[in-house]
């Protein structure tokens, strides 16, 4: 599941323990350009949910094994969970947002 996420190109640490996402920077007062924009910040949203889901998928494993808790597989889970349920919110909102804008008469 998680490689076919690499082969669109979404890196992922390995060791990652939660969901990192960077907030958008103001512009310096200097009257520089903004230095992201939004698909930099959808980038972003998406490769920490394959992030999260790759660290809940080997905390996993491990829980298997016998190397991880119960405890710590559930919050691995619960986050790559919250994660993906977010994604999939900006996706929707996303497509919506298309689809009015399709809709619209030239």
């Amino acid at each position: 599941m998680i490689e076919s996420i690499k082969s669109l190109g979404v890196s992922a640490a390995a060791n990652a323990g939660e969901l990192e996402m960077t907030p958008v920077k103001p512009a310096a007062s200097t009257g520089q350009a903004q230095s992201s924009d939004f698909a930099d910040l959808l980038g972003g949203l998406f490769a920490s949910t394959a992030t999260a889901v790759k660290t809940a998928e080997a905390t996993s494993i491990a829980g298997i094994k016998g190397k991880a808790t119960v405890q710590q597989v559930v919050e691995a889970v619960m986050n790559a969970e919250q994660s993906l349920q977010g994604a999939i919110a900006v996706r929707d909102k996303v497509v919506t947002a298309y689809l009015e804008i399709s809709r619209m008469q030239i």
